[in-house]
């Protein structure tokens, strides 16, 4: 009889091991059971305002690709406009400057520059004489202006040597009569730049030319992040690395221009770094060609977003399989996330289901186990569209990311505010997620940072610790965005040396030490009782 009772309580435990143990694993972890990891953002893929002295040596700064200005004759006092937005003549008519008055630029050097509308159009001239119109589908030597600066003072000249003048007629016409001055001549417009949002690795390189640029990344790549980084995160319980790349790194060391080469190199060199402090590394498709949301970090020349497009999934998929073909088989290799932050505005979710499912299987191809991670559309999209979709059948994760910012709901919110947003809404969304009994939830951009503009270090603190608390139920794990920033909030080495960032032992550490503990108690028990 007690030999029964013993049998029956060391199944019992052994089952509380079992289930317990599944519920809280993540494949491929060493010691802990989850993701806890630090983005290497701004490193293989440029982000301007993660570190803005890279942009500081390009003549003419101010005007690189995708910057948007409006310009306006001194003599009419009228703004040149794209009538329509695009597709006709332009003219030189409006009081006031809305989007068919403006225009952004394409970069050909540091005085040559393209003109496109809101449409898409470019600005086109057949010669001297000719009147300006929008209405070129792609940009060549018809479609190239020189811009001569004196302040905000601009001539707009043709290849001819022809400058563009306003007409009383109010056309814009490439027939201005010998070289004009600085003073109050037809030929004379105030330029204003109305955005210069877009610091990316098009328009560093752009920017510099290529000798130049390739110093510039060159020195960035190998001193950004080292080895040392990795001792930093092994040492503080960093278990994994998400490293944001961009497409243009399967066609290293040589790819399109005007991308730089040298993120291959740097990739293998922190697989290897990884495996030698047992960090595992998640890859980030952070930039697809074409641009999936029209921002720097995905590498768009202008903020239009083309990837929808046939021909740039296509590619897109085939960085997909270089990378799942080089990395498959490494020991430090967790998963391979197969897009960065797609838009909702103009990326069709039929679509991005499509490419999600064909970049599973060809992760797949080469490997059973590694995750495929699916990242949520960002903008007005619900992260149920992908629980819902079917994409694969194992080892599927929906990449989510939380940031108490961008948003007008969150700029009059207080510390405590913030803090009560995270415990209560992020902490429902989390819970309801993690019962759907579909794919891993993994929060894959979070920071420390907030709209709150007196918040002390202890509100920084709390912030934070309601964050790891609430993420750490994430049924993958969290990653942090970023490791290193000019902008010290979002660094998480800075917070974790000025005590902003306490990681602590999480609730995810201390269920697999209790883990442990009862796995080593089945064990004890069973083997004595059956003595």
């Amino acid at each position: 009889m007690e030999l029964t009772f013993s049998k029956w309580v060391c199944a019992f435990l052994l089952c509380c091991w079992l289930n317990f143990s599944k519920g809280y694993s993540v494949e491929g972890l060493r010691e802990d059971s989850k993701v806890k990891a630090v983005n290497l953002g701004g490193w293989l893929v440029v982000e301007g305002w993660i570190k803005p002295s890279l942009f500081d040596g390009i003549p003419n700064g101010d005007m690189l690709d995708g910057t948007e200005v409006q310009f306006k004759s001194v003599t009419l006092q009228k703004y040149m406009s794209a009538e329509n937005g695009g597709g006709m003549n332009v003219t030189v008519s409006r009081d006031v400057a809305s989007s068919w008055e403006s225009f952004k630029l394409w970069r050909v050097s540091e005085s040559e520059f393209q003109f496109r509308t809101s449409q898409g159009q470019f600005l086109t001239c057949d010669g001297v004489g000719c009147s300006i119109s929008a209405t070129a589908e792609s940009p060549s030597t018809s479609e190239t202006f020189f811009i001569e600066r004196n302040n905000s003072r601009v001539h707009i000249k043709l290849k001819s040597g022809a400058y563009l003048q306003a007409t009383i007629e109010n056309q814009l016409t490439g027939d201005y009569p010998g070289t004009p001055g600085w003073d109050d001549n037809e030929a004379t417009f105030e330029m204003m730049i109305v955005a210069n949002n877009l610091h990316g690795d098009f328009q560093l390189a752009n920017g510099y030319g290529h000798n130049d640029a390739k110093k510039v990344l060159q020195r960035h790549r190998n001193t950004f992040i080292t080895t040392e980084d990795f001792h930093f995160l092994y040492r503080h319980g960093i278990n994994t690395v998400r490293i944001p790349v961009g497409w243009w790194i399967a066609s290293d060391p040589n790819p399109p221009a005007p991308f730089i080469g040298g993120t291959l190199e740097a990739l293998d060199n922190a697989f290897s770094w990884a495996q030698a402090y047992n960090i595992m590394c998640i890859i980030d498709l952070h930039a697809a060609p074409g641009s999936q949301n029209g921002m720097e970090h995905s590498a768009s020349r202008d903020g239009f977003t083309g990837w929808p497009s046939p021909d740039y999934i296509s590619q897109t998929l085939d960085v997909i399989d270089f990378l799942a073909s080089r990395y498959a088989k490494h020991p430090a290799l967790l998963g391979i996330e197969l897009l960065n932050e797609p838009s909702a505005a103009t990326v069709p979710l039929d679509t991005l289901v499509s490419y999600y499912k064909q970049g599973y299987q060809i992760v797949r191809k080469y490997s059973s186990t590694a995750y495929v991670i699916i990242c949520q559309r960002i903008g007005n999209a619900d992260p149920l569209e992908l629980y819902q979709a079917d994409i694969g059948s194992h080892n599927i994760v929906v990449d989510l990311h939380f940031y108490n910012l961008f948003d007008p709901f969150y700029v009059n919110m207080s510390a405590a505010d913030n803090i009560q947003f995270i415990y209560k809404s992020r902490e429902d969304q989390l819970r309801a997620l993690n019962s759907t009994n579909g794919p891993l939830v993994f929060i894959g951009e979070w920071v420390n940072e907030w709209n709150v503009m007196s918040g002390s270090q202890t509100d920084y603190q709390e912030f934070g610790k309601a964050q790891l608390e609430v993420y750490d139920s994430a049924s993958f794990g969290w990653a942090y965005w970023t490791l290193k920033n000019d902008r010290k909030h979002w660094d998480f080495e800075w917070n974790i040396r000025n005590n902003y960032l306490q990681l602590g032992d999480s609730p995810n550490r201390k269920i697999f030490h209790s883990l442990m503990l009862l796995g080593l108690t089945c064990a004890w028990f069973c083997m004595h009782s059956l003595l």
